[in-house]
């Protein structure tokens, strides 16, 4: 059974991807998490920030993990790279219904302009996230430059299909970025 500490992390990162930083209160999120109330200020003295900022460390490691366990299992072909990226979100946006997007997203869009802990911790989590792309794309013979901006392209192309996905209920903008991410790659 995983601490309090855990269950508030990972029910942040579900808050988040429903509700964004703004839609999301602390006592709902406790009692979802079934932690004590008082954890939330034992294992959070910095509030509210620093929940949302440990959340977002935490979707970004996911997501590179995600990658990274490709490239150890698999000899990485474009095709294979482009589709565990944006295939993992097809799968999820269906499942859910198109209910949970994308929490790094959801905390930028909310308060990148007024909340700079929160802002520097997305933009690490996004930067964790590109890390095991462009380390991808390089294995696969893209000079650094080219891998560096093509990870950047991935993930630009990876966050408007997400939003346009969640907002026709349709995975078809994901479908659309994946035949021309392979297209794009393999030329």
């Amino acid at each position: 059974m995983s601490s309090p500490r855990e269950r508030l992390v990972y029910t942040m990162v579900k808050q988040l991807r429903e509700h964004g930083v703004e839609g999301t209160g602390l006592r709902p999120l406790v009692a979802e998490a079934n932690a004590p109330w008082g954890s939330l200020r034992h294992y959070f003295p910095g509030g509210k920030d620093q929940l949302v900022s440990e959340a977002l460390e935490w979707s970004g490691s996911y997501a590179a993990d995600v990658v990274a366990t490709y490239l150890r299992r698999n000899r990485p072909t474009p095709r294979g790279l482009v589709r565990v990226i944006v295939r993992w979100w097809i799968d999820d946006l269906e499942a859910n219904g198109y209910a949970r997007g994308c929490p790094v997203a959801a905390a930028v869009v909310d308060c990148a302009h007024t909340n700079q802990p929160v802002r520097v911790a997305a933009e690490r989590a996004l930067e964790t996230w590109q890390e095991p792309i462009r380390q991808a794309l390089a294995q696969l013979r893209f000079g650094p430059r080219d891998a560096e901006e093509l990870s950047t392209f991935i993930l630009s192309g990876l966050a408007g299909a997400i939003v346009l996905s969640r907002a026709r209920r349709s995975t078809e903008p994901l479908r659309i970025l994946e035949r021309q991410l392979i297209r794009l790659l393999t030329g």
